[in-house]
């Protein structure tokens, strides 16, 4: 096929979220042509909505080499992208209320220092000595300096920046209705019939990435919702770190920061229905009251500020908190980087720079096996499902 409404490059890569983007960026480093195609705008959907955690403790411990990859990239987004997306190495603490919690935070640091994450624990009196907003109830927390936070509105969009300079070809506003392989080429038809070919593809489309590797025999199980965002009117900037807590119930794990500018930003409590479809995804009035209820627990002042905006987005979760990353297990030529449960954005960089290695080397030097489609091959209903 040919004609002026086909464009062809070594890698066609399908959503421009944070991952796609990145594996563009370091797709361009490595000298291979590349177009991203993206159904809205780059970094539009949970890539630019999400909470902006920069954390690599409390991941899956076989998940902090690619953490541990992505974190050494954050810190030289200026020089590598020209922007900084307003990263802040904040520290990260993460928060109990429970023996057993302090318990799995005690065991978690142990394991982690096994692969470089270093963690300092306090308690009692030495944690609320050295965190004075945290509220009484809280006894323990797992203190990680290095990480932080940074802004998921600017991210992507930057990256994109730095890979169309470098000679990346983006494709906003552009539907992909099919994807398939035609002998050596994967080829990828817009609604409105432009036609994309490249020996490689990569799909990066969060929580549609299932519609489309659907369309090569591997559908998965993704859930699709939304999680509940707020933020707060500007107060004097005084809580540094980036705050968790840990919990076995989804209802009293709450997340903040501070920004410099004095906003608070909060998530966590609740997950809401989301639509692939329409594209969005709804913050229930009850969420909001419940993250209120839970503030007023690990840190009583804020509940004393004005919420001034709530959010939400589409994500894509996988039944075993894990994304899928990686090669097809059926096709040559084919990857995957979708379905991040939710914790994605720390990661974006080092999964752009692992995918670019994967498809340009054929292997990788951090290790990704564990999250490979390959594990749900058996897998009978794999209709994304909102919750």
């Amino acid at each position: 096929m040919s004609g002026t409404n086909r464009t062809d490059a070594d890698v066609v890569i399908v959503g421009g979220g944070f991952m796609g983007i990145a594996s563009a960026f370091f797709l361009r480093q490595r000298g291979r042509s590349v177009v991203v195609l993206e159904r809205g705008l780059i970094g539009q959907q949970a890539s630019g909505v999400n909470f902006g955690n920069v954390r690599r403790q409390g991941r899956y411990l076989p998940q902090l080499p690619l953490a541990n990859r992505s974190r050494e990239i954050w810190g030289k987004l200026p020089e590598l992208i020209g922007h900084d997306a307003e990263f802040l190495m904040s520290g990260h603490i993460r928060v109990c209320y429970r023996q057993e919690q302090d318990d799995a935070l005690e065991v978690y640091a142990r394991e982690a220092a096994h692969y470089g994450l270093k963690l300092a624990l306090y308690r009692g009196a030495e944690l609320h000595a050295k965190f004075p907003f945290l509220g009484r109830e809280v006894l323990s927390g797992s203190h990680s300096i290095m990480d932080g936070h940074a802004n998921p509105r600017l991210a992507a969009p930057a990256f994109g920046r730095a890979a169309a300079r470098a000679g990346a070809r983006l494709e906003e506003n552009t539907e992909i209705a099919t994807v398939e392989k035609d002998g050596d080429l994967f080829r990828a038809t817009s609604t409105d019939g432009r036609v994309f070919c490249a020996p490689n593809m990569l799909i990066t489309a969060g929580a549609w990435g299932n519609q489309l590797s659907t369309q090569f025999g591997e559908a998965v199980p993704i859930m699709v919702n939304g999680p509940q965002m707020a933020v707060t009117e500007p107060v004097p900037y005084s809580i540094q770190p980036v705050v968790g807590v840990t919990s076995p119930m989804l209802e009293e794990i709450i997340y903040f920061r501070q920004v410099a500018r004095g906003n608070i930003v909060i998530g966590g409590c609740a997950r809401a229905p989301a639509f692939l479809d329409q594209r969005r995804a709804k913050v229930l009035p009850e969420s909001t009251l419940l993250q209120f209820k839970q503030l007023a627990r690990v840190a009583p002042a804020v509940t004393r500020l004005n919420i001034i905006r709530v959010w939400s987005g589409v994500e894509g979760y996988m039944p075993d908190d894990h994304p899928i990353m990686g090669p097809s297990g059926k096709v040559d030529g084919l990857y995957y980087a979708f379905g991040f449960c939710g914790h994605g954005f720390q990661l974006g960089p080092g999964v752009g720079d692992v995918m670019a290695e994967l498809i340009d080397t054929g292997a990788t030097s951090t290790p990704i096996e564990p999250f490979a489609i390959q594990r749900f091959a058996t897998t009978a209903n794999a209709t994304p499902i909102a919750a």
